[in-house]
């Protein structure tokens, strides 16, 4: 009897919490999970209906929640944003009409990571402001991880992928040390040169010893971006070069051997004159 009872504890603790879990969720909404890599744009989804908010699209109040801080409101043509977004995020008021309150996240940063929650405020029976929860959104961001391979002596372009990004470090293959090759605001050199408009690092006339690990880091040492760079003269890009210049070489040659059998032809004609 009393192990039916401890059984029965247990079971209603474990619906008990359940419903606690459920209750911080959003009235009516589904968790969804976004990814994202660093640099790109993110779209949090957020869809209403005026019956649902008490609300017209022409004075929609949509608000956006990244608990504990508001990051995102517009009423109208008025907008507001959180200053660590300043600049970077939007939810168009012409999709509103439509019921799209999503948000729109551009260049996606590391610190961006969480939960966000959307609610369209109204004004309640007593003309008191009532926030709606409308989704509720986790969004992951993550680095961004390629590989590479060049030929000595070509030119390697690091994408930088955003303005945020603040160092380039570098680790040579089958080594641990980390070297400091490049920082936002460093003068061009003879082999480092940033692209005057565009987020690109370029390490012209590629060496063996520039093989190895790049690594792009934001102000508070966040990784953006990781490259693998593979130094060797069996890239791809290095056969490709070298068939294109065999190609003018074979045509010099055929040409070369054009020539020769119409002289060889006319000397053989002259001959052939002389001797009748």
């Amino acid at each position: 009897m009393k192990t039916r009872l401890w059984l029965f504890i247990l079971l209603q603790c474990f619906l008990a919490g359940c419903l606690v879990d459920d209750s911080a969720l959003p009235s009516g909404a589904l968790p969804l999970s976004i990814m994202s890599t660093v640099g790109s744009q993110a779209v949090l989804p957020c869809s209403w209906k005026s019956s649902q908010a008490g609300a017209g699209p022409s004075d929609c109040h949509v608000q956006w929640v990244s608990t504990p801080v508001t990051v995102f409101e517009r009423h109208g043509e008025d907008r507001w944003q959180a200053e660590e977004y300043r600049g970077r995020l939007e939810v168009p008021q012409e999709k509103l009409g439509s019921g799209d309150c999503s948000l729109i996240i551009n260049d996606v940063q590391i610190e961006d990571t969480g939960r966000y929650e959307s609610f369209v405020v109204v004004d309640d029976a007593r003309s008191k402001k009532v926030r709606v929860p409308v989704q509720s959104v986790k969004l992951i961001v993550t680095d961004n991880k390629s590989w590479d391979s060049r030929h000595p002596g070509e030119d390697f372009v690091l994408e930088l992928r955003t303005r945020r990004s603040f160092t380039v470090v570098f680790q040579r293959r089958n080594s641990s040390e980390w070297l400091d090759l490049w920082e936002r605001g460093d003068k061009n050199s003879e082999r480092l040169e940033k692209h005057p408009l565009l987020e690109q690092l370029t390490v012209k006339k590629l060496m063996s010893s520039d093989e190895g690990t790049y690594k792009v880091l934001d102000e508070n040492g966040y990784a953006v971006s990781t490259v693998q760079l593979s130094v060797t003269e069996n890239s791809p890009t290095f056969r490709a070069r070298q068939q294109q210049e065999k190609v003018p070489k074979d045509d010099a040659a055929k040409s070369s051997c054009s020539a020769l059998l119409i002289i060889c032809v006319c000397v053989l004609s002259f001959q052939t004159l002389g001797f009748h």
